[in-house]
């Protein structure tokens, strides 16, 4: 019997090897107990400005069409848009997506920041 000290995950365990020669067949495998594991680590929390969770009264609402993360806001508040104009580029399941404004209008707010992580159907952008 061999022993080693295996590591998987961040937790240790202590196991023990039998080597077989010669075809003989092998004793029934025996679980060895894991170490104690380590705690987690507490993540810093990120500050962010707080967000408008409500569209202005009468405003075009531009929604988020799946999760993923907001890569680059090309649209800022107060600026004219036309049907079509990239309003954000959201970042889904490794590709660059760009959510386009629905209609003409100005946009009224945004609702998200660079680098926020949103699900689908979140309001992104309002337009009046």
């Amino acid at each position: 019997m061999r022993k080693f000290n295996i590591s998987v995950n961040g937790v240790s365990y202590d196991v023990e090897v039998e080597e077989i020669k010669d075809g003989a067949p092998a004793p029934a495998p025996r679980a060895a107990a894991p170490t104690p594991k380590p705690a987690p680590k507490a993540k810093p929390k990120q500050e962010s400005k707080p967000k408008p969770t409500a569209a202005p009264a009468g405003a075009t609402t531009v929604e988020a069409p799946m999760p993923g993360n907001v890569w680059k806001i090309e649209a800022k508040e107060g600026q004219e848009v036309k049907s079509g104009d990239v309003l954000l580029i959201l970042e889904a399941m490794k590709m660059e997506n760009e959510i386009v404004s629905p209609a003409d209008g100005v946009v009224a707010s945004i609702h998200v920041s660079e680098g926020d992580s949103v699900n689908g159907g979140d309001v992104l952008v309002s337009l009046k």
